[in-house]
């Protein structure tokens, strides 16, 4: 068992997590039970970590980020400030996976300030979630999805535009408003 990480007095760590020596946490975070967070990866202030989360070495993890129940998120993969991101919700980091592989390299994933990613999407690898972005629960995103742009299906498909608080403000899938 990995000795502790020495963290800011703000931050809850459940007594069911692992929380890795050399993991990075911002005040008032709180990491919730049976949640993993490895010892190079990077969490910042007044975030939640579900139940069961597993954050990889690597990750950087921004400011008042809500990472529900169940979710992976692998090396490569980092969010900026304000994400939600669903219960269940899978990120990949390996675009031709295989069981052996000694020439294997992580495709990064980058999820912008703001977005959302709902239950049980999957994030494939090499992708791009624009600010405030919203991802329907179930979606498998195959593509960079802009910012304010509302997707959902398999694959991901644009269906409008929403504001910064999630409200939809436009159906036309191409075009976003000119107040955006």
């Amino acid at each position: 068992m990995n000795e502790p990480a020495a963290l800011p007095e703000t931050v809850f760590v459940h007594p069911s997590a692992e929380v890795d020596r050399g993991a990075r946490i911002g005040d008032g975070t709180k990491v919730w039970h049976l949640a993993h967070v490895r010892s190079t990866a990077q969490v910042g202030a007044n975030c939640v970590i579900g139940r069961n989360v597993y954050v990889d070495a690597n990750v950087v993890v921004g400011d008042l980020v809500k990472i529900q129940n169940n979710v992976s998120v692998y090396q490569g993969v980092t969010i900026e400030d304000e994400v939600f991101v669903g219960p269940c919700a899978v990120f990949t980091n390996d675009l031709r996976p295989r069981a052996q592989n000694p020439d294997w390299e992580i495709t990064p994933t980058t999820v912008r300030r703001g977005a959302s990613i709902g239950a049980n999407a999957t994030i494939v690898c090499g992708v791009e979630i624009g600010e405030y972005a919203m991802i329907a629960a179930g979606s498998v995103v195959t593509k960079d999805v802009k910012p304010h742009q509302l997707v959902a299906g398999n694959p991901a498909r644009p269906l409008g535009w929403v504001d910064v608080k999630g409200q939809v403000i436009s159906r036309d899938r191409e075009n976003p408003p000119q107040d955006l």
